[in-house]
């Protein structure tokens, strides 16, 4: 299986994408697409932790697509408290959006360099997120 990186706006890296295919692969994971949740079960507005990411791929032949990646966090406090997108990388759609507004992915360069380092620490080093895949 193989996850197309290259050309894109953002510079996505082989080590992210043969981590992706690796869990794919061994999960047996088939279809047209496929959206991976990455949760951290301790996280919660109260006492932090590390964000909620969200991974769609959609399948064109034998390749794999990214459609977007969202990092999610905790908005306000207390029983008011909800999820919201904290950046949202869309390749679709060619737009990054932040809690200050949306931007043309170029504009992304940068923060998703930052984003996608300390993810993969977070998944491949710490083991701080609970994977579950839908198909």
């Amino acid at each position: 299986m193989r996850i197309h990186c290259e050309g894109l706006v953002l510079p996505v890296t082989q080590k992210f994408t043969k981590a992706i295919s690796v869990m794919l692969n061994e999960k047996g994971i088939s279809g047209d697409s496929v959206t991976i949740n990455f949760r951290d079960p301790t996280y919660s507005a109260e006492n932090g932790g590390f964000h909620p990411v969200e991974i769609r791929l959609e399948r064109q032949n034998n390749t794999w697509h990214l459609c977007y990646i969202t990092d999610f966090a905790y908005v306000g406090s207390g029983p008011y408290a909800e999820l919201a997108k904290d950046l949202d990388f869309d390749f679709q759609a060619g737009v990054f959006q932040n809690l200050f507004g949306v931007f043309p992915i170029e504009q992304a360069t940068d923060m998703y360099q930052i984003w996608e380092g300390n993810f993969l620490y977070y998944w491949l080093e710490l083991e701080a997120f609970k994977v579950s895949i839908s198909a």
